[in-house]
């Protein structure tokens, strides 16, 4: 049997081997693999897990006992010190000697540390391996019982600076970005799509340093801080550096391979170096000059040396490597494809930018307009599937091409997945094509996602490619005429309407209870929130009773803002105030020093409360008839009116009392998404009705009931349900209404979306609603009445709980307030500091 070595088990090594046991020409060779860690191979691109779950066998790319059923040699904690090419052996550490007849360098890559002047001081830590997460992890804890409000500095800004970013903001430190260059990730993003990561970045809690070189490392033994200039210091007492890579080729060096003039091992397009029985993969390789520092080519280098070394000479690394890229960056989407950055020589480019919700989206087309050449992503990154595939596949391009990234429209500008070519490549990371996932349905048995994602490894890389692969299972399913099952999450195998059938007819209650009796592990950021959402559908429960279950907004009953602080928005049913109350709203904001607006939904919103203070104003506001306006909730938002028949001249009923009367019936209402409503007196619409998920609109002989209304982004008309009935009537619909959509949309989709979606659409829901289809209309309007006498102001409930008032301070051992806010004045008001 010939002999393979492969010094080096990161996922680059650990795929080389995966590969070749995958050949039948596997059993003439026999394998050994040198790890420098002490464990197999983990998945570094996941490293940040690490901080939420401690576990590093969730992040292992296969267990020892893989490589034992393979015949696999692993040699873990051993590094290889010699290449002896002559004798084709190498020499360990501890002096053992093994020969081979092939040698794969997967060395990879080593944080680069550049060379400040004190960066050997206690507290400073680069972010590669898990034991460098071991060791910030302990020191962190050490920090923040001699200072809770202790701060931590990543340096680089960069995509592993910005998860750096993110393991300190786990670790409960204040954390810092250091970036030398002007804007944030310089290699993917433009500057404008920088800017908008960065403000979405700073406004959950990032503080954002640009332009700044680092002198040097403050402190004696430890460090203190960091010095950019002689009066330019960010005192901090632990240091994250991330400042890129450098390829660990120093094996190649001392054995006389070819090198490039800035580092890595020149190889060919077959892998080899310069020594044909030696080939080097992944992050330690130079080729086309360039070291690539994504897993998909490290990955497709292990497949074209895996075939070489099997006599297959025809596969050969392509010229050209695509670095398209997507991630999720602190829960922020991030991508770029083709060419991000593109002058105006060769195409054009069209951009659209959104900074109240922090997106941004760039595409370039060719001069003649039917091309697609590149994008950047930020914010929103559920079309970087589509046209990574448009891009790579060079298919048509609509006429319109700002169509590709304007908000969606009916039917949206792409079409089906389906409609790709077999041989697109769906997943880059394990090179598979939409031909692969089709047929492993039609013709290979699989039945499910699961079933695809174990026969093709589809999604199992990076995961960026998980949305198109869904859409293609899906569609290949519907097509063999087969039900199509959308689950919520791998912890639970329901969708959301059959989770919330489970809770209601085992009357379940807490998070825990659910997942132990219909799911499994311990929950995730997506069906934690859905199934806080169905419990308050069903009870009427609070944010207040499981706050560790909520979104941020609900944990804490008020909105977050851009620098951290909070909005209050107390509830004005239909607009209506008295002079009395608009007083103390006006006492409250000049107490606290608040920004005070009427926003477009008939209610005065306060900006700027800090944390600790949210108890204290809505005390007052409470004393003073307010409750929660839910203003942060999926829920009831506002019912608007117009002034109605009691002042207006065209008025022909009292749309204020019936907005006022709807908004006091639903407040507080949880719903798989928010939803508002209108009342107008005429015609004439000066409330708005017809924009709303729900709308009323006078006419002779009564009301007419709307539904299915959405502004924003997508503007939608509500649709007619029943016309000239009275108010009794409207509300026994809408109960209907309600509870049905409850009942059966999926998590956070609007009753637009609901309402297009349903099967038969509007005649349908009328056939549900009023004509009692299904039998259960005496059950919705049962349930909506227990919801409606359940209710409580949860600022109320908050208040009064000790326990619960606790959680309302910035930090967790301190009643310390957060000086890092800073406002300036604006129009006689203030605003939140602009951001350099």
């Amino acid at each position: 049997m010939k002999s393979i070595l492969v010094i080096g088990n990161g996922m680059v090594g650990y795929k080389f081997c995966e590969k070749f046991v995958a050949k039948e020409a596997a059993e003439n060779f026999k394998i050994t693999v040198f790890g420098e860690e002490p464990r197999p191979a983990y998945d570094r691109v996941h490293l940040s897990e690490f901080f939420e779950n401690g576990d590093a066998k969730a992040l292992e790319m296969a267990p020892r006992s893989w490589y034992e059923e393979n015949n696999i040699e692993l040699i873990t904690n051993e590094r290889v010190t010699d290449i002896h090419r002559t004798s084709k052996t190498i020499t360990t550490i501890n002096d053992k000697t093994f020969s081979y007849d092939y040698l794969v360098l997967a060395t990879g890559s080593s944080a680069f540390v550049p060379p400040i002047k004190g960066v050997e001081k206690k507290g400073v830590f680069v972010y590669r391996t898990i034991e460098d997460l071991e060791g910030m992890m302990s020191f962190a804890d050490a920090l923040k019982k001699k200072n809770p409000n202790a701060k931590a500095a990543v340096l680089g800004g960069g995509l592993l600076g910005l998860e750096a970013g993110k393991a300190v903001m786990d670790m409960g430190l204040e954390p810092h970005i250091v970036e030398f260059a002007p804007k944030l990730m310089p290699r993917q993003l433009d500057a404008r799509s920088s800017k908008v990561l960065q403000l979405k970045l700073e406004s959950i809690g990032l503080n954002i340093h640009l332009s700044k070189a680092t002198n040097q490392i403050l402190g004696d033994e430890t460090i203190t801080g960091m010095e950019f200039g002689e009066d330019d210091v960010l005192d901090v007492e632990m240091l994250v550096v991330s400042a890129g890579i450098r390829p660990r080729d120093e094996l190649g060096k001392t054995c006389g391979l070819e090198m490039g003039n800035r580092g890595g091992i020149v190889v060919n397009n077959k892998m080899q170096t310069s020594d044909e029985a030696i080939y080097a993969i992944g992050e330690v390789a130079l080729y086309n000059q360039m070291i690539y520092g994504l897993v998909a080519p490290g990955y497709d280098m292990a497949g074209v040396a895996v075939d070489q070394i099997i006599g297959k000479s025809e596969t050969l690394m392509p010229v050209d490597i695509d670095m398209s890229t997507k991630l999720k960056l602190i829960g922020v989407d991030v991508a770029s494809f083709g060419e991000p950055f593109m002058p105006a020589t060769k195409g054009n480019s069209i951009i659209f930018e959104d900074k109240t919700q922090h997106l941004y989206k760039r595409i370039n087309v060719s001069l003649d307009g039917k091309t697609l050449l590149g994008g950047i992503l930020v914010g929103d990154a559920s079309d970087y599937n589509m046209l990574h595939q448009v891009y790579l596949n060079g298919m048509p391009i609509p006429e319109d091409s700002a169509q590709l990234i304007l908000p969606a429209t009916e039917g949206g500008a792409f079409g089906s997945a389906l409609d790709l070519p077999d041989e697109a490549q769906v997943c880059s990371c394990e090179s598979v094509t939409k031909g692969a996932i089709c047929s492993s349905i039609t013709d290979g048995g699989c039945n499910n996602l699961a079933d695809v994602i174990s026969e093709t490894k589809v999604t199992t890389g990076c995961g960026g490619c998980k949305p198109m692969v869904v859409d293609l299972v899906n569609e290949t399913l519907k097509s063999l005429g087969k039900e199509v099952k959308e689950t919520i999450c791998e912890h639970f195998e329901y969708t959301r309407q059959e989770l919330f059938g489970i809770i209601k007819v085992k009357k379940l209650k807490t998070f825990d209870e659910a997942v132990d009796a219909c799911g499994k592990g311990d929950g995730c950021e997506i069906c934690k929130p859905l199934v806080a959402s169905i419990f308050a559908s069903l009870y009427n429960d609070t944010a207040n009773k499981e706050e560790v279950i909520q979104d941020s907004n609900d944990k804490f009953l008020a909105n977050i803002q851009r620098n951290g602080t909070y909005s209050v928005v107390p509830r004005i049913p239909g607009g209506e105030i008295t002079p009395e109350k608009l007083i103390v709203i006006g006492e409250v904001g000049k107490k606290y020093n608040l920004y005070t607006k009427i926003t477009g939904g008939q209610r005065i919103d306060l900006f700027g409360a800090q944390l600790k203070d949210l108890p204290a104003i809505w005390k007052e506001l409470i004393d003073a008839g307010f409750e929660s306006g839910h203003a942060y909730g999926k829920s009831l938002r506002t019912v608007k009116s117009c002034v109605g028949s009691s002042w207006c001249r065209y008025g022909m009923d009292d749309s204020v009392g019936f907005a006022i009367e709807l908004e006091s019936r639903y407040k507080g209402l949880r719903s798989p998404h928010k939803f508002k409503g209108g009342v107008s007196a005429c015609i004439r619409e000066c409330a708005e009705a017809r924009g709303k998920d729900f709308g009323i609109i006078a006419v002779e002989g009564g009301w007419n009931l709307y539904v299915g209304g959405n502004g924003g982004a997508t503007p939608r008309h509500a649709q007619l349900l029943a016309e000239q009935i009275d108010n009794e009537t409207v509300i026994k619909y809408l109960d209907r209404f309600f509870m049905y959509y409850i009942r059966t949309a999926a998590p956070l989709m609007r009753t637009s979306t609901w309402l297009d979606k349903l099967e038969g659409g509007i005649e349908q829901l009328k056939k549900i609603v009023i004509d009692d289809s299904l039998n259960i209309v005496k059950e919705l309007e049962t349930e909506m009445q227990d919801l409606v006498d359940a209710y409580q102001c949860e600022w109320k409930q908050a208040i009064e709980n000790d326990d619960m008032v606790s959680r309302f301070q910035h930090f967790v051992n301190s009643e310390a307030t957060d000086d890092n806010i800073v406002f300036v004045p604006m129009r006689e008001q203030k605003q939140p500091s602009a951001w350099n």
